[in-house]
């Protein structure tokens, strides 16, 4: 019974048009994956376009399959051991799969990124603190990126780490750290969110800068250029209510132009591990209260009228506007706004972008 659940969950989340948003809300609504899937043809109609194309079952199963040959096994949003900080943040992944020493996910986790050009000093610098905070009982979380990212793992991996990659489990990359990977994956953790055999592509990396992110109490920068991915990265720790770290770095050097900047937009300036601990002490995770948690359907909402619907369709646009917006714009009670925003997404009509925005899609 448990894995009929857990393989109409994954469905679910492998399915056209549904990303983690619509994936928690269409749970919220209808209580489980099967209601969800019967729900979405009839959502997609009201939407004013066509069912979105529902993940085949056998491609389920032969996903399935394949992670458990690969020694690896599913997790899903709000049942343990899913990390409960990860659980908190608005776009957290509905499943994740995972290899490796889960009980490294009860404890504090921090992340750590940089530059994939570090500087010998720069990476010196993380594998040493990385070190330190392994003594101290914290996990090093990080993208396994060639740098600093790098550097991050290889202090840690005696005292437990975490490789958040943006490819499938069993896809080595960047290829000189397979053997590192394999030794996360027996020693540590290996966290990927798509299936297996999945090449990682540019808009991967994003996906995974928000889990490093949302894994860590916060997130150290230790060297980055200006507009890099690990600035991405703090940006969303920042957006989660994390702490976002940096180490100074000479205003000669590019490669610290983006921790410099973090600084001087507030992020708090560390040179050693007690800097590090000074900062996360304050900060505190509730825990997953249910230890199966399970969706609970909300009560029906009412039904939707077509003017409602007109209204949030003409404010709608290209340009990314926040849903806080429309409500206030439309005067359409927020329930039922989410509820047009729901059957626009699955109909293809509405995308979903950072910071709870939303825009129409592009037609062509």
């Amino acid at each position: 019974m448990a894995e009929t659940r857990y393989a109409a969950k994954l469905r679910l989340a492998r399915s056209q048009n549904i990303g983690p948003v619509t994936y928690a809300q269409l749970m919220a609504r209808f209580g489980t994956a099967e209601a969800a899937l019967d729900a979405i043809p009839d959502l997609a109609r009201r939407g004013g376009g066509r069912a979105p194309k529902l993940a085949d079952p056998r491609a389920i199963e032969a996903e399935m399959a394949e992670v458990e040959r690969l020694g690896g096994r599913y997790i899903f949003l709000h049942e343990r051991p899913y990390p409960a900080a990860l659980a908190q943040i608005q776009t957290a992944p509905p499943v994740l799969i995972v290899r490796g020493d889960l009980a490294l996910l009860d404890r504090p986790l921090i992340a750590m990124v940089g530059a994939r050009n570090a500087s010998a000093a720069a990476r010196r610098f993380a594998r040493e603190l990385a070190f330190k905070l392994g003594a101290e009982g914290y996990v090093v979380v990080s993208g396994l990126a060639r740098g600093i990212d790098t550097a991050a793992h290889s202090g840690a991996l005696d005292s437990g780490t975490i490789a958040v990659i943006a490819g499938g489990i069993d896809v080595f990359y960047p290829p000189e750290n397979e053997d590192l990977q394999l030794d996360i994956a027996e020693r540590g953790v290996l966290v990927a969110e798509q299936p297996p055999g999945s090449e990682p592509k540019a808009r991967h990396f994003p996906y995974r800068n928000r889990i490093i992110a949302g894994l860590g109490m916060g997130t150290i920068v230790v060297e980055a250029a200006p507009r890099s991915g690990s600035l991405i990265t703090a940006r969303q720790a920042n957006e989660f209510g994390r702490e976002v770290m940096a180490v100074p770095g000479s205003p000669l050097d590019p490669r610290a132009q983006g921790c410099n900047q973090l600084i001087r937009d507030g992020a708090t300036l560390i040179q050693t591990v007690d800097d590090v601990l000074a900062t996360l002490q304050p900060f505190d995770v509730p825990g997953i209260k249910e230890p199966d948690s399970m969706y609970r359907p909300e009560p029906a909402s009412p039904d939707v009228e077509a003017s409602q619907r007109k209204t949030i369709t003409e404010l709608l646009g290209p340009v990314p506007v926040p849903v806080d917006e429309l409500i206030r714009e439309s005067a359409v009670a927020p329930a039922a706004v989410q509820t047009i925003l729901l059957e626009l997404e699955l109909a293809g009509r509405l995308e979903r972008h950072a910071g709870g925005k939303v825009s129409l899609s592009d037609p062509s």
